[in-house]
């Protein structure tokens, strides 16, 4: 049933890409509520594909790159849903999607059997560690669209060529505020994380930091974000620079998420 309800996933997270990304050349208020109906479908399938899982394996599929993955790509469209009902973003889907789409595509593609918990990772703080991490994550993944849209819509009003695509995507007051939204949402949980992820390191292993890879990679996201938010709140940090560097946290992310092989000592 997993394995059913993760196919049907991947299927309709595919046609909601193709929608969203429809939406981009036509504007249509059938195509934009079938976009969310499916992408809706996609997310209640997807939901009930890890619920299963975790089901069967008696705990939170987290502890590999294939389950880590999906669960990232669960988390990164929940949060867009979430933003696009609040604000009416639909264009933003044809930024967020195809990025849940790539990952649960990639999820697949991988191995991953089921196995003995490791006894490091038997511990209700390194649940709840990744949890948060995983919920900020998806929030700075939905601020990274937004910085992309930010820095397209900029470029066009800077050029003057308000054409079509101009029209669809959200104003610039809109989308920083999307941004700022997502920065405040994710950052504590963030903190959250890394606190809750040094008392698990404690716990199992003895050093509340080990500075290990991931340890210190996790420290350089934070320190990032930091700074971002620091300039937002007291010098009223905003626009391209502001964007640029929501897109340098996602990447570091990304190069956290994968280059570190998401090995159990994070």
């Amino acid at each position: 049933m997993t394995h059913m309800f993760f196919f049907l996933t991947v299927a309709l997270y595919g046609c909601a890409t193709f929608a969203y990304l429809a939406c981009l050349l036509r504007t249509s208020p059938w195509l934009t509520l079938w976009a969310g109906r499916i992408l809706a479908a996609g997310f209640t399938a997807h939901l009930l594909s890890t619920i299963h899982l975790a089901s069967k394996i008696k705990y939170l599929p987290l502890t590999n790159m294939q389950e880590s993955l999906s669960f990232f790509s669960l988390a990164i469209v929940g949060a867009f849903i979430f933003f696009e009902r609040k604000y009416k973003v639909t264009t933003l889907g044809s930024f967020m999607v195809p990025v849940a789409l790539m990952m649960l595509i990639a999820s697949s593609t991988l191995h991953g059997e089921v196995r003995q918990l490791h006894p490091v990772l038997q511990s209700n703080w390194f649940w709840f560690h990744a949890l948060l991490a995983f919920v900020s994550y998806a929030c700075f993944t939905i601020a990274a669209g937004v910085a992309v849209m930010y820095l397209i819509q900029n470029y066009f009003l800077k050029t003057k060529r308000l054409g079509a695509l101009f029209q669809k995507l959200p104003s610039l007051e809109t989308m920083d505020e999307i941004s700022y939204r997502c920065l405040t949402v994710g950052f504590p949980l963030l903190t959250f994380a890394i606190i809750s992820g040094s008392i698990w390191s404690e716990k199992a292993m003895g050093s509340y930091w080990v500075w290990d890879r991931k340890q210190t990679w996790s420290l350089i996201i934070w320190l990032i974000y930091a700074a971002l938010l620091h300039g937002r709140l007291t010098i009223g940090w905003r626009g391209k620079h502001a964007a640029i560097l929501s897109i340098l946290g996602f990447i570091v992310i990304l190069f956290t998420f994968f280059a570190m092989k998401h090995s159990i000592t994070w």
